[in-house]
C-alpha cells in the first residue's frame, strides 16, 4: 500500500532552492534560507505565518534579511514553506510508528518480527550514513566574528540582531546554539527579542542572555544595559513554599541564577533579603514586626483623617481591634472639640490646641491605651480583659490604672521609652488646674464603672465626692512617674541607624545622591515598559526633590502642581489650603516651590517669621528634564482613568485602588520601596548604591542634610536652614555631629596655616 505521508526531504528542499531561489537570491542568502528550511523540518516546527500567508516581518527577523526584499519574493518562498508546514502537520497528526519486538507466539506477527530483527542486526556503519541533501549548519561554541567594528545600537533588539549578523548567524540558528531542551523556551521568544517586541524577564531568559554574551564574547551585562533596567521582578523562582505576596516582594532582590544555587545558599540569600531589605535588621524593626501581628486597639469613629487598617476580633480570647462604645466615642469627640476648635467652649480654659495631624495621632494613641485594657489576658497581647462598656476617659484620674499600664508596657518591650513619658504628660495635662479637660468636667465621674482588681466602688465614691482632689493627686503622681521613667528610659528606635552608612561618609548628601544615579542607570525602557519607567521617574523625583528641599513628608506629599503656562495658585489660596505648589518661574527660568508658612508643622518657628518658603530647584543632574518628562507623560500614565488629585506626586492607580492621591502610609511605602530597590547594596545581585543602608522613610533625608552641613561648616544655624527649623531642633533631633567631626573641621582650618607657610 502506498504511503500518504509527505515525501518532502532535505534533497527536495535543496533542489527547490537551486531551481527557484538561486536565480533571485545571492548564494549566501540561498544558503541561509536552505538552512532555515532544513532546521524547521529537522525540529518539526511550523514556519512563521500571519493568517494563510507567510509572516514576512517575522521571517526577515528569522533570516536576518531585509523585509522589503522578501516581500518581493513571496511567490517564490511561499510554496516551499507551505510544503514544510504540510509535512510538519502530517508528522504531528500521524507520528512515525516506533519499532518494537513482538512475542513470537502471537499469530500473524512472526514475519514482521523477523524483519525488525534483520534491521536491528544491520552493520553499525549503516546507521552512521549521512542523510541525503544538504546538512544543517553545525553549531560552533564560539563563532568567529565577520566584523570587528560596529556602530553601537541603542536598544536591546537591535543589539541582538547586530551581533548575530556580525557572527554570520540568524536568530533562528542562535536559538539552536544557546537554548537547551530542558529550558522550555520556544524559538518565537528569541525572535520576539530580536524584533524588540519583548525583553527577557524570567530567570531562565536572563540566563540564556548570559549564554549569548559568552558566545559572542561580550562584556557581562551588555544586553541588560541595553534593556534599560528591570521593569518587573522575575516570576519563575522556585519559591513554592512561600506565600505569593511575600514571593513577589522577595523576587525583586534575588539573583538571576537563584534556582541553580545550592539549597543552603538559597536559604542564606532568602534570610539576608528578609532581614536586611524587607524588614531592616534593627532591634526596633524586629520588635515592630512582631508587635504588628498582635492587633489590639479601640477604634474611634468620631475622628477624621488617616486611621490604621484593622479588623474586628470575633473569636473569644482573640486579641483584635474593637469599635469604641457610644459613650467612650462621645467622650473622644468632646475632647477633640475642646482641643481643636477655634475657641474654647464658654466656661472652659485650655493651654494650646491640636492641629489635624496631632489630633489624628492622639486619637490613635488613646485607642492603643484603651485597647490594652480591653484585650483578653489569655491573648498574645496579655491585656487586662476589662469590659469595653466600662472604659471611660475618667479612668485616667486613678494612679493605679496608670501604674498597671506602665508595667504592662515594660513587660511587652522590656524597658521604658519616651512613649510612656508622653502619655503621662497627657494625663497630667488633663488633670492640671484651670486648663485640664478632666479637671473642668467633673460630670465625667458619673461615667465611672467598677473594674475588678483595678477600680473599686470605694475609689469611684471618693473620686465623685472630691473630683478636684482626685485630679490633683493624679497630676502629682504623673509628674513623679515622668521623672522616674526619664531617669531609666532608653532609646529603642535610633533614627540614625538605617542611614548610618550615609551619615558616616565624608559627604552624606553625595553618598545619598548615589541612589538617584542608580535609578537613572537602571531606568526601564519607556517604549516597552511605560508604567515601570514612570514609577522609576517618580522614585527619582521623590529623592531628588527631598534632597534639595528637606521638606517633611506632609509638605512633600501635598505639594500641588501648576504646569508651565498655567496660572499659579494665589498665595492666599495656598494659605487657606495649607499646601505648597510647584510652578514654573518665568522670572528665574526654573521650577519654583512655594509653600506658605502656615503649611509647616513648625509654622510659628523663628525660621519663617510668617513669610512663605520659596526655593528655585537647580537644573542639575537631569532634574529639570525629569520634572518635565514626569509632567508631560509619566504622571498621566500612573493616574490612568482615576481622578487627578492635583498633587505633583501621584501613586499608581490600579483596579484595586482607583485613588491616585497619596496618604501618609502609601507615601512612606513609596519612599521605602525606592530605597529597597535602588538604595540598599545587595551583594548577591550587585545592585544597589550604598553598602550598609537599611530601609527608611522620607524623614531621614532631613538627617542627611543637617549632618552634611554640620560636617562642612560646623554650624547648627546653617544646618537649620536646610530643614526649615532652628539650631536648637537640629542639635536635639537631627544632626549627627560627633567629636571627631568637630576635630576634623578644626584641623582643616588650622592646617591652612601650615599649607600657606
Amino acid at each position: 500500500m502506498k504511503s500518504i505521508r509527505s515525501s518532502l526531504t532535505l534533497r527536495r528542499i535543496a533542489d527547490y532552492c537551486d531551481l527557484r531561489l538561486t536565480p533571485v537570491l545571492d548564494p549566501k542568502e540561498v544558503s541561509i534560507v536552505r538552512a532555515c528550511l532544513a532546521d524547521l523540518l529537522e525540529r518539526n516546527e511550523y514556519p512563521p505565518y500571519r493568517g494563510s500567508g507567510l509572516d514576512i516581518k517575522a521571517l526577515a527577523d528569522l533570516l536576518g534579511m531585509d523585509p522589503a526584499r522578501l516581500t518581493s519574493l513571496r511567490s517564490s518562498l511561499q510554496p516551499i514553506f507551505d510544503a514544510v508546514a504540510r509535512t510538519v502537520a502530517e508528522r504531528r497528526l500521524r507520528p512515525e510508528p516506533k519499532s518494537r519486538s513482538m512475542p513470537a507466539s502471537e499469530p500473524g506477527r512472526v514475519r514482521a518480527h523477523r524483519k525488525v530483527a534483520k534491521v536491528q542486526a544491520a552493520p553499525a556503519g549503516a546507521s552512521e550514513r549521512k542523510r541525503p541533501g544538504r546538512q544543517p549548519r553545525p553549531v560552533v561554541e564560539f563563532p568567529e566574528p565577520l566584523e570587528t567594528t560596529w556602530d553601537e545600537p541603542d536598544n536591546f533588539g537591535a543589539a541582538l540582531r547586530l551581533h548575530a549578523a556580525r557572527h554570520g548567524e540568524t536568530i533562528y540558528h542562535l536559538y539552536n546554539a544557546v537554548v537547551r531542551p530542558e529550558d522550555g523556551v520556544h524559538r518565537s521568544t528569541l525572535i520576539a527579542w530580536g524584533r524588540g517586541a519583548k525583553a527577557p524577564r524570567s530567570a531562565i531568559s536572563l540566563e540564556i542572555l548570559q549564554r549569548i554574551e559568552r558566545r559572542y564574547r561580550l562584556p557581562d551585562g551588555y544586553f541588560a544595559g541595553k534593556m534599560g533596567g528591570s521593569h518587573r521582578a522575575p516570576g519563575d523562582f522556585d519559591l513554592k513554599e512561600i506565600a505569593p505576596a511575600e514571593r513577589r516582594r522577595l523576587a525583586w532582590h534575588l539573583p538571576e541564577d537563584f534556582n541553580r544555587r545550592p539549597q543552603s545558599e538559597q536559604a542564606e540569600i532568602l534570610d539576608w533579603v528578609r532581614n536586611v531589605i524587607i524588614s531592616g535588621s534593627t532591634d526596633y524593626r524586629r520588635y515592630q514586626t512582631a508587635m504588628m501581628r498582635q492587633r489590639y486597639a479601640v477604634r474611634f469613629v468620631c475622628a477624621s483623617g488617616p486611621r490604621r487598617k484593622s479588623s474586628i476580633a470575633t473569636a473569644e480570647g482573640e486579641s483584635g481591634i474593637i469599635n469604641a462604645p457610644k459613650r467612650l466615642n462621645d467622650e473622644m469627640a468632646e475632647i477633640l472639640r475642646f482641643k481643636t476648635s477655634t475657641f474654647a467652649a464658654f466656661g472652659l480654659q485650655r493651654n494650646g490646641v491640636w492641629g489635624e495631624e496631632t489630633a489624628s495621632q492622639k486619637v490613635e494613641h488613646f485607642g492603643l491605651w484603651f485597647g490594652a485594657f480591653a484585650a483578653p489576658p489569655e491573648s498574645e497581647v496579655q491585656g487586662y480583659g476589662a469590659d469595653p462598656k466600662a472604659l471611660t476617659f475618667a479612668m485616667m484620674i486613678f494612679p493605679q490604672v496608670w501604674d498597671w499600664y506602665l508595667q504592662w508596657r515594660e513587660h511587652r518591650r522590656g524597658f521604658y521609652t519616651k512613649w510612656e513619658i508622653d502619655l503621662l504628660s497627657i494625663a497630667a495635662a488633663f488633670c492640671r488646674e484651670e486648663t485640664g479637660w478632666l479637671r473642668q468636667t467633673p460630670r465625667m465621674a458619673g461615667n465611672l464603672r467598677a473594674i475588678e482588681g483595678l477600680i473599686s466602688e470605694q475609689d469611684i465614691s471618693e473620686a465623685r465626692s472630691d473630683w478636684a482632689q482626685a485630679c490633683d493627686r493624679m497630676y502629682k503622681h504623673a509628674r513623679r512617674r515622668m521623672k522616674e521613667i526619664d531617669r531609666v528610659a532608653r532609646i529603642h528606635r535610633d533614627p540614625f541607624e538605617p542611614i548610618l552608612s550615609v551619615l558616616e561618609a565624608p559627604s552624606p548628601v553625595g553618598e545619598y545622591r548615589k541612589i538617584t544615579e542608580e535609578i537613572l542607570r537602571r531606568m526601564p525602557d519607556e517604549r516597552h515598559h511605560p508604567r515601570s519607567a514612570a514609577e522609576a521617574v517618580r522614585a527619582f523625583l521623590l529623592l531628588r526633590i527631598g534632597l534639595h528641599t528637606g521638606l517633611r513628608q506632609k509638605n512633600l506629599r501635598e505639594l500641588l502642581l501648576c504646569k508651565r503656562g498655567d496660572l499659579p495658585t494665589a498665595e492666599r489660596r495656598l494659605e487657606d489650603m495649607k499646601r505648597g505648589e510647584l510652578r514654573w518661574s518665568t522670572r528665574d527660568h526654573g521650577w519654583e516651590i512655594l509653600i506658605p508658612s502656615v503649611a509647616f508643622k513648625n509654622a510659628n518657628s523663628s525660621f519663617f517669621g510668617a513669610k512663605p518658603f520659596r526655593l528655585i530647584l537647580p537644573d542639575l543632574g537631569r532634574l529639570n528634564e525629569m520634572i518635565e518628562a514626569w509632567i508631560d507623560r509619566h504622571r498621566a500614565r500612573l493616574i490612568g482613568v482615576a481622578a487627578d488629585p492635583g498633587t505633583f506626586f501621584v501613586k499608581t492607580a490600579k483596579m484595586t485602588s482607583t485613588n491616585a492621591a497619596y496618604c501618609q502610609n502609601t507615601f512612606y511605602e513609596a519612599w521605602r520601596t525606592a530605597i529597597q530597590r535602588y538604595g540598599i547594596y545587595n551583594p548577591w545581585t550587585g545592585k544597589g548604591a550604598v553598602k550598609g543602608l537599611l530601609p527608611h522613610g522620607p524623614h531621614n533625608v532631613r538627617d542627611v542634610l543637617a549632618t552634611h552641613i554640620l560636617k562642612q561648616t560646623g554650624s547648627y544655624e546653617q544646618a537649620s536652614y536646610a530643614i526649615q527649623d532652628t539650631a536648637e531642633m537640629v542639635a536635639q533631633h537631627y544632626g549627627r555631629f560627633l567629636p571627631q567631626d568637630k576635630a576634623e573641621i578644626a584641623a582643616r582650618i588650622l592646617n591652612q596655616v601650615w599649607e600657606a607657610a
